[in-house]
């Protein structure tokens, strides 16, 4: 299971997708267990795909990302490529069909 850098403030997010070829972020709240329960599954998934860089951010700690990032429910995944936002998936995400999404644009950007 790869490992998500936690990301605590605006600043170091924006730093976070801006110094990465691809990014992908996983934003969540404490007290969503579809978050909880997601979050592993991604993690795990994301062992396929070694050259995206990935960050957790708790929307509860860091509440203004909310507004920058146009987020009204949660868990939501964002994908960036070379600082642009290639894909986004949010509340119930089936990991197969992200899987697809994400080894599209994976395969498109490392090939």
């Amino acid at each position: 299971m790869r490992e998500m850098e936690q990301i605590t403030t605006l600043e170091q997010m924006d730093r976070f997708i801006s110094s990465q070829k691809m990014s992908f972020l996983y934003l969540s709240r404490t007290q969503c267990s579809v978050c909880h329960a997601l979050l592993p599954q991604i993690k795990e998934l994301m062992l396929n795909y070694p050259d995206i860089k990935l960050a957790h951010i708790n929307v509860d700690d860091v509440e203004e990302v909310a507004g920058r990032l146009s987020i009204f429910t949660v868990p939501v995944l964002i994908l960036y490529v070379d600082g642009k936002e290639h894909l986004r998936e949010a509340r119930f995400v089936h990991v197969d069909t992200l899987d697809q999404k994400i080894n599209k644009i994976y395969r498109n950007v490392t090939q």
